[in-house]
């Protein structure tokens, strides 16, 4: 069954779209798969807002044409190929995949793209092992408040000194200091 030009082009249209959503994408070699595999790494990704786009290489070269963030993504366009089109959590993303990746022992990554960049499975491995954002707000959040309580204590003390050296002066002036220790 062939594919209508308009099909074709609603086809890049959304590989547009959802690139221009996306912060990373990876390209995978899928062959080997099995619709069901491909429904199970589809349902992986999804919970850190990954699509799993499964096209064939010219559609996705012309998807890419023009755009200098995702053009290096040529050099991965060969075989058959998956691409994981990352809009935000890529740390969950890369760890769904490789969570996948052991169970099935199938794919291959080829490499991935991000700010213009291509990436080797090296890059992505690391991007993989940074804190989520979540994390790092945890972390920020804490430092923060740690900072915060610090603060508020310094604050505190600054009447409390100032209400003690008052005192001493005052009783100092009065001629009541209390008695030196002997």
């Amino acid at each position: 069954m062939g594919r209508t030009l308009e099909n074709k082009q609603e086809i890049v249209a959304d590989l547009k779209e959802t690139l221009s959503q996306s912060q990373l994408a990876i390209v995978i070699n899928y062959q080997g798969l099995s619709v069901a595999e491909i429904m199970d790494l589809r349902r992986r990704l999804r919970p850190s807002g990954t699509v799993c786009k499964v096209t064939k290489n010219t559609f996705m070269e012309k998807a890419i044409v023009g755009s200098d963030n995702w053009q290096p993504m040529s050099e991965f366009l060969n075989g058959s190929s998956a691409f994981l089109l990352v809009k935000e959590d890529f740390g969950s993303a890369i760890k769904a995949y490789q969570d996948f990746q052991k169970a099935t022992k199938k794919t291959e990554l080829r490499g991935g793209v991000m700010e213009g960049r291509a990436l080797t499975e090296a890059d992505i491995k690391a991007l993989g092992d940074l804190p989520s954002k979540e994390q790092l707000m945890a972390q920020i959040a804490g430092a923060i408040n740690g900072v915060a309580t610090k603060i508020a204590v310094a604050i505190n003390e600054v009447p409390a000194s100032l209400g003690r050296s008052l005192k001493a002066v005052s009783e100092k002036e009065d001629g009541n200091a209390p008695p030196a220790a002997e």
